[in-house]
């Protein structure tokens, strides 16, 4: 099969190093979030207004802010929805000098006892993407947030808030989440399924880089009818706010572990 041709070579035909080049004073940890509706509000609430660099594709310029967090520095930008195009992302701002990076973005839940926007911390992955499959050899899953996974529920305990850790099903293809795609996903352990999470993982794996990447629960697939619960951008803004500051506050605890 083809996506188990996995070849381990660093040097690829194109490389990050030939296209981007590193920034001077580009921060060692940056915090990257999907919904641009959040994004906006943490922009507003931090006041950022500089502008480190820019992330461009055929589909435009992603700009990569500077943001002070309790006196440490980070990059923050929005992260591009879909495994390719995230993991191409963090492709670059590692090349630009990032060597931490927080994630985060809501997911659907195939638990229906997974409360709306609460938390939920992914600790394997199933590689129901492509991506994957060209940084770390073929298999079903990847373990995620190993490295910081209880310096994340060490801060979650401490501010109190409410969360569950469990396997992920990382998938390209939304609208082929089907009835029993999703009964097989489950009794495989997965409680939620996202877009990203095992291909970036593998990303920063090969890269030698960190991540963590954590997820606020949206729309329910475990009912008879698809909820979408809070999945649009407009939804339970404040909630998603706090979200957003945890995913800043766990940058900064990370920075120099």
């Amino acid at each position: 099969m083809i996506l188990e041709e996995f070849d381990p070579s660093a040097r690829a035909v194109i490389n990050p190093s030939e296209m981007i080049r590193p920034v001077d004073g580009m921060p060692r940890v940056a915090v990257a979030c999907y919904s641009w509706v959040t994004f906006e509000r943490i922009l507003m609430e931090l006041k950022a207004e500089e502008i480190i660099t820019f992330s461009r594709t055929a589909n435009g310029a992603t700009p990569i802010y500077r943001v002070a967090v309790h006196d440490a520095e980070v990059a923050l930008f929005m992260i591009d929805v879909g495994a390719p195009a995230s993991v191409g992302m963090l492709e670059e701002v590692f090349q630009m000098g990032v060597q931490k990076a927080v994630i985060f973005g809501t997911c659907g839940v195939l638990d229906s006892s997974i409360s709306d926007c609460s938390i939920i911390v992914p600790d394997r992955a199933v590689r129901d993407e492509g991506t994957s499959y060209h940084y770390v050899p073929a298999a079903d899953e990847i373990a995620v947030n190993e490295k910081y996974m209880e310096v994340f529920v060490r801060l979650l305990d401490e501010l109190r808030v409410k969360y569950t850790i469990g396997k992920t099903w990382t998938t390209d293809a939304f609208y082929r989440e089907t009835p029993d795609k999703v009964k097989r996903r489950k009794q495989r352990g997965c409680i939620c399924v996202d877009m990203e999470c095992s291909a970036n993982a593998a990303a920063a794996a090969f890269r030698g880089k960190d991540l963590i990447q954590f997820f606020y629960a949206a729309d329910n697939l475990d009912a008879e009818q698809w909820e979408a619960r809070s999945l649009g951008n407009g939804a339970r803004l404040e909630e998603k706010d706090r979200i957003a500051a945890i995913a800043l506050e766990l940058a900064v605890r990370i920075l120099d572990l």
